[in-house]
């Protein structure tokens, strides 16, 4: 099960986006996205029930970071990573001879990065370690 970390009111306020109702869909794969990819990286107290952050402070740089995330999907177009999917460096049909700009660059999608607010969300000094947060630092307590 997905944890919620953001709701629909919650991307509104950060963005000043209207919301639709795919927005809660996208909230709730962008949490499943970052868990992957940043949350379960770092180190913080979390509710033993929730498995959420307890302390508010850390709690709301996740709200912020997940819809951060959304808002680059938005900004990017797209929010399940087939851009460049199906494409192909370079093609050759008779005398014809087309080739893709970015080759030899990255292939991966733009949706399938981490959006630069959600490090700025997760960098703020509100999260002075070692009181509330440590980025990038697994640990056993």
């Amino acid at each position: 099960m997905a944890r919620i970390y953001a709701t629909a009111a919650d991307y509104q306020a950060y963005s000043g986006q209207p919301t639709d109702t795919d927005t809660d869909r996208l909230l709730g794969r962008a949490a499943a996205f970052l868990d992957a990819q940043v949350f379960r990286l770092c180190h913080y107290i979390a509710d033993p029930v929730t498995t959420l952050p307890s302390d508010p402070i850390v709690a709301g740089a996740f709200r912020d970071a997940v819809c951060a995330q959304v808002e680059w999907w938005a900004a990017v177009g797209e929010s399940i990573g087939i851009g460049g999917v199906g494409t192909y460096g370079t093609v050759r049909i008779g005398t014809v001879h087309m080739q893709d700009p970015k080759v030899g660059t990255a292939t991966t999608s733009a949706a399938r990065q981490i959006a630069p607010a959600v490090w700025d969300a997760l960098q703020s000094p509100d999260l002075a370690w070692p009181v509330h947060f440590q980025l990038g630092a697994v640990t056993m307590w």
